[in-house]
């Protein structure tokens, strides 16, 4: 029988898990969902987006972040702003009230990490950072590689022939 706790698929599933429920424990007196905090999160790094790509960053459906944005635009958070380049389309800003609340996440989240890493030498933390960075880089490159590859068949068998 195989191990889960040597399997890096399961270890990063079961950490990020324990991590969003430690952080929820603490978040919950900001009065926000998970869902609601990971927007604004997301939000904070790509402000401007649009409602399509902010969802697909979520992983969620269009209409279920339509709904999550209206809430949060209801809360005085979140702007909508029209799309120069698409009329139907709207671009979704923070607003001056929710730079408090995000502080109060990073303080949150830095906590949460701070508990994770306790015990853990500074050299330990960075190679762990550095590995899953790279980790990260190698599983965007081959999914950008599978989209190329789903637009040219020809070369998808071609390049699986040489790897094997």
């Amino acid at each position: 029988m195989r191990d889960p706790d040597q399997s890096v698929g399961f270890l990063v599933n079961d950490v990020a898990r324990l991590l969003r429920r430690n952080f929820n424990r603490r978040a919950q007196e900001l009065g926000l969902s998970l869902a609601q905090w990971q927007a604004l999160a997301y939000l904070s790094r790509q402000e401007g987006v649009n409602q399509v790509t902010l969802a697909e960053s979520l992983e969620v459906q269009p209409m279920t972040l339509a709904r999550l944005i209206d809430r949060l635009q209801e809360a005085g958070l979140v702007a909508r702003r029209p799309d120069l380049d698409d009329r139907r389309a709207f671009r979704l800003y923070l607003t001056a009230a929710a730079q408090p609340l995000l502080d109060r996440m990073w303080a949150l989240a830095t906590e949460t990490r701070e508990e994770a890493m306790a015990g853990m030498r500074d050299r330990t933390k960075q190679v762990l950072i550095d590995a899953l960075r790279h980790m990260k880089r190698n599983l965007i490159e081959v999914e950008s590689e599978g989209d190329s590859i789903g637009r040219r068949p020809e070369k998808a068998f071609s390049d699986a022939a040489e790897r094997s």
